[in-house]
């Protein structure tokens, strides 16, 4: 049985959650159809796109992202709080670029003076349309239907293209974040489709990656003074690349939940245990990256095969043990399931007994 959103999410507070959307029937986001034939690679890039622009114009922080061919995860900071600061202006704008008038041709134009002037004379429509810019299900909402539509389309038919709820799970603590980010990004390597990060394409981890080793590049190559044609094709091509994670949350900024887990220690940390996911190895972790762990309080003994099957372990909120009876007693329930899965994935007295 369901249980009722307002038990996971709470729109009025900043929190984080791992929201998941998966495909009807036969329908497929993305892949190869084995059943049709019919290949539709082209859709991840709609998704990844549809996620930079929403993150722009939403109360929103992207932790990750994976889409994979009948389904996509996203973790994401709701900002009610960000969403709160903005002025009335900012609010009709952000508004009326998420649902532009359209031309003639279905183009959409861009906000004109006179209907953001209108929307912010309008002082009652202001406020609904800023708590909903910091409302996880608006963000879902805006991200599925495009895509449900412009699915539909080009495989020329009508009906339900997505599940009619996205499934939500609130992440209660940086360990739990931590341990979802990473079975997300590492989804294409569970799922046997890319044995490394650099094959993980339309992943939050790829991004990352890419950009890194971008950035990386840059800074060893050597200052030009006259480059050719040529190389100044390949320094945009790096520039370019080096922002492609720049939409998704800075874990080198202020706003990361994680303190000391910085880009670097992540990469190595979602590297290594894919590497231990793929060869079906026990996987313990290294000395350089227990540390880390160990401050989350996360069973690092069990940490690669609790990432592997993080997606059974919690139900609607993931987290320690006293965060979910908290919670459970909070919304006025006698429990809540993924008692067990925090068992599981923390370091308990009784393990350390």
């Amino acid at each position: 049985m369901p249980i009722a959103r307002k038990t996971v999410v709470d729109v009025d507070q900043v929190g984080v959650y791992h929201c998941i959307s998966r495909c009807v029937r036969r329908a497929f986001l993305c892949g190869v159809d084995s059943y049709t034939g019919s290949n539709y690679e082209h859709r991840r890039a709609w998704i990844a796109d549809r996620l930079k622009t929403l993150s722009s114009l939403f109360g929103m922080e992207v932790f990750a992202y994976a889409v994979m061919s009948n389904h996509l995860h996203v973790v994401v900071r709701n900002r009610p709080d960000l969403a709160e600061a903005w002025s009335p202006e900012e609010v009709a704008q952000r508004w009326c670029t998420l649902f532009p008038k359209r031309d003639g041709s279905g183009a959409a134009e861009a906000p004109s003076e006179e209907a953001i002037s209108a929307f912010v004379g309008d002082a009652e429509r202001v406020a609904i349309c800023r708590e909903r810019l910091g409302d996880i299900s608006w963000f879902m909402r805006c991200l599925n239907e495009p895509i449900a539509r412009r699915a539909n389309r080009e495989d020329e038919c009508t009906g339900r293209f997505w599940e009619g709820r996205f499934k939500c799970q609130r992440l209660m603590d940086e360990g739990a974040m931590l341990a979802c980010m990473a079975y997300v990004d590492l989804n294409p390597v569970r799922a046997r489709m890319a044995d490394t990060l650099e094959q993980s394409e339309f992943t939050s981890v790829y991004d990352r990656l890419r950009a890194e080793q971008a950035k990386k590049r840059l800074q060893k190559s050597p200052k030009l003074v006259s480059p050719t044609q040529a190389q100044r094709a390949l320094i945009v091509r790096e520039e370019a690349a080096a922002t492609r994670a720049d939409w998704l949350l800075d874990l080198n900024g202020k706003e990361s939940p994680f303190g000391e887990v910085d880009t670097a220690f992540y990469l190595s940390l979602v590297e290594w245990t894919g590497q231990n996911i793929h060869e079906d190895k026990p996987g313990y972790v290294p000395l350089g990256l227990k540390p880390v762990l160990e401050r989350f309080h996360l069973d690092t003994e069990r940490w690669v095969r609790n990432v592997e099957s993080y997606g059974g372990l919690f139900y609607r909120i993931a987290g320690p043990l006293e965060s979910i009876v908290a919670r459970a007693r909070e919304k006025g329930l006698s429990w809540l399931r993924g008692q067990k899965g925090s068992r599981e994935l923390y370091k308990t007295l009784e393990k350390v007994a």
